[in-house]
């Protein structure tokens, strides 16, 4: 019996949550949304337990105060850049790409990179490497390729590495 439910709900924490998530995101609760949350809480997490998994190995969570206090300080500085830039002249502006080395290997790891990135203004995380040993990163103003890799490395990287070996 425990087994055919676990069969029809692998995730009663996420079936929940999608049932949850439903609802709320309706103007006005009716029978009709009722069902298609529960309908959408019985189907997400069938589909999602065939997604490949790796799950996350933390290390240690030394790093994790240090790592935070410098995302904090970096989003500061890069909005004052970023506004020095987008009120300035146009023609001081130049946006680039570049393909970061990485040196994590854990995907939960490289996904909280990816979205340090992303958090900090004027540069986006676009891509990952089908290989996932470089990402590629685009910054609103890029006047040295090798200064921002070497800063990404430095201050989200290798606090990362520690975190999700």
């Amino acid at each position: 019996m425990r087994k055919r439910f676990k069969t029809i709900v692998p995730s009663i924490p996420l079936s929940i949550a999608v049932f949850v998530f439903g609802i709320l995101l309706t103007d006005n609760i009716s029978r009709g949304h009722i069902l298609l949350a529960l309908v959408l809480a019985l189907l997400i997490p069938q589909v999602a337990r065939r997604l490949e998994r790796e799950f996350a190995h933390i290390g240690t969570l030394r790093p994790l105060p240090k790592l935070i206090a410098v995302m904090l300080y970096d989003i500061v500085r890069s909005n004052i850049n970023v506004a020095r830039l987008v009120l300035g002249r146009e023609a001081d502006i130049h946006p680039g790409w570049v393909w970061v080395p990485l040196d994590l290997t854990n995907i939960h790891g490289i996904t909280a990179l990816a979205s340090l990135i992303t958090l900090t203004p004027g540069t986006v995380s676009a891509e990952l490497s089908d290989d996932r040993r470089y990402i590629l990163i685009h910054a609103l103003h890029l006047d040295d390729p090798d200064a921002l890799i070497e800063e990404i490395k430095t201050r989200y990287e290798a606090p990362l590495k520690e975190i999700f070996p």
